[in-house]
């Protein structure tokens, strides 16, 4: 009696330690769900309601370029933006025949988990595509919350990376990347960025996010120089790059 006594509470605490496991599975099957799927889901919405905004007050807008002044010039209207306000789109070929995603200043994590790429402005603030010199530092999530850099390695030397405001298209073509550094490594987003191969101030693009996939233990970048600009038509055509 005794021995089936033992077996008996054996048999039951084992059944215990299974359903715990089992519940313990489904929690964590639940969390990767929210992390990889919903906060996506989330994430874009945000960001659709963002862009759907900027958009709107640009077609409400009188055309910034009507040929007088060269795009880009310090002379062409551009307000102040500060940390939260849209800027434009960012348009990369590489991850996706229609890849767009909203740029907003700041790189805060209530900003990137908004599913949009983050202008850097700190350690160093970024130097928008219109000024005269300097490196535009972007940044977004790599999985979960928008995900929108996820096929940031898929970027390689000779893409175009095309960032558009209220009157420009700025098309930079990719000169180098880092597919691995530290996350401590703040000299990638410098004015002149370290490990690019640059060796002079221009006018550059940084584009950044966590790597590898899944986890957030290292960082990679990819750089890039201005080559030209195109102004906005009526029509917002967009430049040879994305047709």
């Amino acid at each position: 009696m005794a021995g089936n006594r033992g077996r008996s509470r054996a048999a039951a605490a084992a059944g215990v330690v299974g359903e715990l496991l089992i519940t313990l599975g489904v929690v964590l099957g639940l969390f990767v769900a929210y992390s990889l799927w919903w906060t996506n889901v989330l994430a874009d919405r945000h960001a659709a309601t963002e862009a759907g905004q900027l958009r709107r007050q640009w077609s409400q807008q009188q055309p910034a370029t009507d040929g007088s002044k060269k795009p880009g010039d310090s002379a062409v209207r551009h307000p102040h933006f500060a940390t939260g306000d849209s800027v434009g789109f960012l348009h990369v070929p590489a991850m996706g025949k229609d890849f767009t995603v909203l740029i907003r200043m700041g790189t805060g994590t209530d900003i990137l988990n908004e599913g949009v790429a983050g202008v850097y402005q700190e350690p160093y603030a970024a130097a928008m595509p219109w000024a005269k010199v300097g490196n535009f530092a972007l940044a977004a999530h790599r999985d979960g919350h928008g995900a929108k850099f996820h096929n940031l390695d898929k970027v390689h030397k000779g893409d175009s990376v095309v960032v558009e405001t209220a009157d420009t298209w700025y098309v930079y073509r990719v000169d180098s990347s880092l597919p691995e550094t530290s996350k401590f490594n703040t000299g990638v987003v410098a004015p002149v960025p370290e490990g690019s191969g640059y060796t002079k101030p221009g006018k550059y693009i940084t584009l950044t996010t966590c790597t590898p996939v899944y986890t957030s233990r290292y960082r990679m970048a990819v750089w890039g120089t201005l080559v030209r600009t195109v102004p906005v038509d009526a029509k917002r055509t967009p430049p040879a790059e994305l047709r």
